[in-house]
């Protein structure tokens, strides 16, 4: 565990037994206690103890490491007994929402301290025991998936060989702190859509803007988890979805106008139903943050330049090539064994005639580097028309000759700093100015707006950061939908806790994310 995940652990233990202080005064004091003792962190806590006539020892199981929140709020549940509380919903507001309903509970007229004795005599029925247990446990495990871990499952082989399909992951919400969600009312553990009915799993009733809790920045070469950027409008067809998002649909409809796309998709809602979601309950994505905020960031032959600095690549990255080989068998054991290269996979394939021993190979660059040093490779070429070159890229305007495979220069904006907005620059900053910080931006004539006012500057109030897949040339990453805002990142992917591909792949298991 590092530092800011103990510091982390331990500001939310705090923050459950203080943030009812106020009200646990007032109860205090209607059970003849001394109302001062409310605001002292844990000492609070043992004179609930003392007044519910509850195990001592319970006050110690709070010292566990995230499971002692969860004896804290049965703590609270037994302290609101000794007033009588004994329905569903009363223990209900007690575990979850004690800064409100203690205060209530502590200066109403009505509700009195009745003691622990009042407990004694009370029983539950069965039914009532396992609806308890039930609930108690499903408010565990969503405060656990909120601020502290989340299970991930890899979908796509945009990771590849780093993460392959089917790894299933854990994701640290630690690691840069624990995100409130957007959206609190929702269906626990349905992330945007309720399976049978194709319905919302969650109502916008109440929306919370971006809060973060302890936030500690991403490091370079971190595996992110996040929400898709380019997924707040999404077309709501499973063959579309975060597959093929709106906005290149749009673009391809309206062979590169995406306005007139736009229209085209708007007066045909049969075909394109679309639905518009919050940043929580957009699809959760997994790359590798290879720029920062500040940085500028270049790509040249899929090789990542930082600062006009080569980066060396994750060694289980991987591209296509074209290989010519020196003519010797390849064997399937050797090729998996030795170069991570599966042929059932189709990982390698002969071109045109046998004699000329031309391979398409996805190589990792350590394998590649391996095979030349063994000299199984001849001549070796990065394969650029592999899937046609990759198709357009961001900013997706006529002035910017960029590929997949060559692209950039891009400067990554960070909180505080400021741009001159230019007729250059506009299509790769709009959509950081426009839709993550809700900016009016416009382009007239050869003047830009920005919240209907000419400007030549503008100042971004957030960091931004550069996702890219291991699988650089399968990769639908930043080079097609731009920057990832702060308030996307999600957490952490930190250790695989289950691979399967036509059975468990046992290497996998428990091994850290790198």
């Amino acid at each position: 565990m590092t530092t800011h995940e103990f510091l982390t652990l331990l500001l939310i233990t705090l923050l459950i037994v203080e943030l009812p202080a106020f009200g646990i005064y007032g109860m205090f004091r209607k059970a003849g206690a001394e109302g001062w003792k409310a605001f002292i962190p844990f000492y609070n806590i043992w004179t609930i103890m003392v007044i519910a006539k509850r195990p001592k020892y319970w006050f110690f199981l709070q010292f566990i490491p995230i499971a002692g929140w969860f004896i804290t709020l049965g703590i609270y549940i037994e302290f609101v007994k000794t007033f009588g509380k004994f329905k569903f919903y009363e223990h209900t507001l007690a575990s979850l929402l004690p800064l409100f309903y203690f205060t209530y509970l502590g200066f109403n007229k009505d509700d009195r301290f009745l003691g622990p004795e009042q407990v004694k005599r009370h029983k539950k029925t069965p039914l009532r025991e396992w609806i308890d247990a039930g609930v108690f446990a499903v408010v565990a495990a969503m405060l656990i998936r909120t601020f502290i871990f989340e299970a991930y499952t890899i979908p796509t082989g945009s990771m590849e060989k780093t993460l392959l399909i089917n790894d299933f992951l854990f994701v640290s919400k630690f690691s840069y702190g624990p995100r409130i969600p957007n959206t609190p009312l929702a269906v626990p553990f349905f992330h945007h859509t309720l399976p049978v009915f194709d319905t919302k799993s969650y109502v916008e009733w109440i929306r919370i803007p971006y809060v973060r809790w302890f936030p500690s920045p991403i490091k370079r070469n971190d595996v992110v988890v996040f929400n898709f950027p380019a997924g707040d409008t999404v077309i709501n067809k499973d063959e579309y979805q975060s597959l093929r998002p709106y906005y290149d649909v749009a673009r391809n409809l309206g062979n590169g106008n995406i306005d007139l796309g736009r229209k085209l998709i708007m007066d045909d809602p049969d075909d394109y139903p679309l639905i518009i979601r919050p940043v929580d309950k957009q699809e959760n994505y997994i790359k590798r943050c290879v720029g920062l905020p500040g940085d500028s960031i270049r790509f040249r032959d899929d090789i990542v330049y930082i600062n006009s600095v080569r980066m060396d690549p994750p060694a289980d990255a991987q591209l296509h090539y074209i290989a010519i080989t020196n003519g010797q068998n390849l064997d399937p054991d050797v090729m998996r064994d030795q170069y991570n290269l599966d042929n059932d996979k189709g990982d390698y394939s002969l071109i045109g005639n046998p004699a000329e021993n031309k391979f398409s190979m996805l190589l990792t660059f350590d394998a590649k580097d391996k095979m030349i040093k063994a000299g199984l490779i001849k001549k070796i070429d990065l394969d650029y028309s592999y899937n046609y070159g990759g198709g357009d890229v961001m900013p997706y305007d006529s002035l910017h000759k960029w590929n997949r495979d060559n692209f950039g220069p891009v400067w990554i904006p960070y909180k505080g700093a400021t741009i001159t907005l230019t007729k250059e620059n506009y299509a790769m900053y709009e959509r950081a100015i426009r839709t993550y910080e809700h900016n009016k931006l416009e382009m007239r004539g050869d003047q830009i707006y920005v919240n209907d006012q000419p400007a030549n500057h503008y100042t971004f109030q957030m960091n931004y950061y550069w996702m890219t897949g291991d699988n650089r040339q399968d990769s639908q990453d930043s080079r097609y939908w731009g920057f990832v805002p702060e308030d996307h990142v999600v957490g952490q992917a930190s250790l695989i806790w289950m691979s399967w591909d036509k059975g468990i792949r046992w290497r996998r298991l428990f091994n850290r994310i790198k």
